[in-house]
């Protein structure tokens, strides 16, 4: 039986330090994407959720952009047996449009590790023709990094540390805690 309480070595980003991190990034997107009168083909800006561990980011971040956006998400694996990835993307639920030359897509994602989802992700959409494609992630854990990726909005940079919380997991638990806490060693080696 899981205790967060006990299982948690100590609070990484705490819930007024998410909102910060969430209000200043909804910020520049506000600004980068504001409708502009020079624009000679506007294009709708799609919001996409890479499910699961962005929902709660997700969910805070939308609630705070005052431009026009649509909803749409995305579930995609690369991980498997807890904490070693597949080095495979696998996409489980697909972004199905008729419209990509139309649209701008900003792919929301709870953290970047080794870079592998998102640098496949991002291009995969391109090939599709997306007029332009962008990410912004919670947290970046750039130390981890197996190809050259970098987001374009990041929320925090943070140590090579397990985290869980606001969204991430560890074996689908944890999700629900409202911080971002380092799990014990002991947790997920056993």
């Amino acid at each position: 039986m899981i205790n967060p309480i006990h299982d948690i070595d100590h609070v990484l980003i705490n819930e007024q330090q998410l909102d910060e991190i969430v209000t200043r990034l909804a910020d520049r997107i506000n600004h980068d994407y504001a409708p502009s009168p020079n624009a000679i083909r506007p294009c709708k800006l799609i919001v996409v959720a890479v499910m699961k561990g962005s929902v709660f980011f997700y969910t805070d971040l939308i609630k705070k952009l005052n431009i026009p956006i649509e909803l749409d998400f995305v579930k995609v694996s690369s991980y498997y047996a807890g904490t070693r990835s597949s080095g495979q993307l696998k996409i489980h639920l697909d972004l199905k449009r008729d419209d990509y030359e139309n649209i701008d897509i900003l792919l929301v994602e709870d953290i970047v590790d080794s870079g592998r989802t998102l640098a496949c992700l991002t291009e995969n959409l391109r090939g599709r023709g997306a007029h332009s494609v962008r990410t912004v992630t919670m947290l970046d854990k750039p130390s981890r990094r197996e190809v050259d990726y970098k987001a374009d909005y990041i929320g925090a940079e943070i140590p090579d540390e397990f985290v869980v919380g606001y969204g991430l997991d560890f074996d689908e638990k944890y999700r629900d805690l409202p911080y971002i806490g380092v799990l014990k060693s002991e947790v997920y080696t056993k």
